[in-house]
C-alpha cells in the first residue's frame, strides 16, 4: 500500500494535460484488452481536448517521486460530482492510489457542494467495480451497451 508521506496528491490542472493523457492511456491499455476493442473514449481523446476539459475541472493527480502515478477527473453537476477516467500507472495499481485519488476527489466535491458522487465503469471491469464498492459507492444502475455488455453507475452519499 502507498503511504500518503510518499504520494503527493493536489488538484489537476491543464499544464498536467499531457502527462495525464500519457498516464490515461497507458491505464486504459488494459481495459481495451478486456473489452477487446481500442475505441474507447480514453484511447482517442486528443490532447486539445483533454486540456480543455481542465479547464475547471475539481479532479487530481498523484505523484510518486515527482512521476505522476494517478489521475482522476470530476465536475460538478448541481449537487452531484460526477467522477471519471480514474487512472494509475500499470506498475504501481494495487497500491491504494486509486483510493486515496476518490478521497481527494470526493474532498473537493465536498468544499463545491456536492451531496453525492457519481462514477461509472463497464461491467467486465470487475476490479474497478470492486475499488469503487470498497471505498463506499452502491450500484445505482445499468445501461445496455454493445453485444451484452453493460455500463455500471455507482454513486456514493458525501457526508
Amino acid at each position: 500500500m502507498a503511504t500518503s508521506d510518499e504520494i503527493e496528491i493536489r488538484p489537476i490542472t491543464p499544464d498536467d494535460a499531457g502527462e495525464a493523457l500519457t498516464l490515461q492511456r497507458a491505464a486504459f491499455v488494459q481495459e481495451a484488452l478486456i473489452y477487446n476493442s481500442v475505441q474507447m473514449p480514453p484511447l482517442t481523446q486528443s490532447l486539445d481536448e483533454l486540456r480543455a476539459e481542465l479547464v475547471e475541472n475539481l479532479g487530481c493527480v498523484a505523484r510518486d517521486a515527482g512521476r505522476m502515478v494517478g489521475a482522476v477527473r470530476a465536475q460538478r453537476d448541481g449537487e452531484l460530482l460526477l467522477i471519471g477516467r480514474l487512472a494509475i500507472a500499470p506498475d504501481v495499481q494495487g497500491r491504494g492510489i486509486g483510493s486515496m485519488l476518490l478521497e481527494a476527489v470526493e474532498n473537493r466535491g465536498r468544499e463545491a457542494g456536492c451531496r453525492e458522487a457519481e462514477l461509472f465503469t463497464g461491467s467486465l471491469s470487475e476490479a474497478n467495480i470492486r475499488l469503487y464498492e470498497r471505498t463506499g459507492y452502491r450500484e445505482s444502475g445499468r445501461v445496455e451497451e454493445d453485444e451484452g455488455i453493460e455500463q455500471v453507475f455507482l454513486r456514493k452519499t458525501l457526508d
